[in-house]
């Protein structure tokens, strides 16, 4: 049998936590939850169902995961967010893996994402397939910002989903974007980068069209127009914020960021 260690990093994910744990009972042999400070919950819902919490200052996403695999008495990882969970099909999949030999160091999975009540099929956010489980000494995850896992080997596929519950309210998708925009243009600028303003032109209605009509977001409804049109936003506010550092402002400073025009669904 595949020993299995279930890892997540969380922060204040008291509600979404349990039902992340639940999709893991009988199917992981551990659970490690590392967390960064929370000030609810988290611990004790962790604890209730059985994880072992390691508490540990926040230092980026693939570091923290990293950290995690470590923890683990076993050498096969299964990855989760405190904000997603394995579907019965997949649960099915992996526990009749554990009973098999291996035919790869890692395995990737289709993710699913909930996004303003609904589940998303199409805007390039579906099947997003994602390495979750994996021999932590031939693959770990890379990246600050956006994170993935570097394999060294083959790498297999599971057909069953495991769903992200992303965005309940609109409100919640732009507090996320003006978060993720600033950490991103000062990655750009601390790189080195300093044109912004062809992206800053051209980047927003290209990521609009692709989204929308190339990626079939209008075919996801309303929440699909919405994707679209945060997803050009996100794009315009990196460029803006990077244009801001080259000029000699900080991100922190309350002057206003301009809106770019979005053309209005028909």
């Amino acid at each position: 049998m595949n020993r299995l260690t279930a890892t997540l990093i969380t922060r204040n994910e008291e509600k979404n936590l349990p039902r992340a744990l639940a999709s893991l009972a009988g199917l992981a042999d551990e659970i490690v939850v590392v967390d960064s400070g929370s000030t609810d919950r988290t611990c004790a819902v962790a604890r209730q169902h059985g994880a072992r919490v390691v508490e540990r200052a926040w230092t980026d996403f693939s570091d923290q995961k990293n950290f995690a695999a470590a923890q683990a008495s076993h050498d096969w990882i299964l990855n989760l967010d405190a904000d997603e969970e394995l579907s019965p099909e997949l649960q099915a999949e992996v526990r009749g893996w554990k009973e098999e030999t291996p035919a790869a160091v890692a395995y990737a999975m289709p993710r699913k994402a909930r996004y303003l009540g609904r589940w998303i099929l199409h805007s390039g956010w579906y099947p997003d397939r994602k390495v979750r489980l994996y021999r932590r000494d031939r693959a770990r995850f890379v990246g600050a910002l956006h994170e993935s896992v570097a394999v060294e080997g083959p790498v297999g596929r599971f057909r069953g989903d495991f769903y992200h519950y992303t965005f309940a309210t609109l409100a919640e998708h732009a507090a996320q974007i003006d978060s993720y925009t600033t950490r991103a243009a000062a990655q750009l600028f601390a790189r080195g980068r300093r044109h912004w303003l062809l992206p800053l032109v051209f980047s927003p209605p290209w990521m609009l069209l692709r989204t929308y009509v190339l990626e079939q977001g209008f075919r996801d409804g309303v929440a699909g127009w919405w994707i679209a049109r945060l997803t050009a936003r996100a794009s315009f506010l990196k460029y803006a914020k990077l244009r801001r550092l080259v000029r000699g402002s900080r991100l922190g400073e309350k002057a206003p960021l301009p809106t770019p025009p979005a053309p209005r669904p028909r």
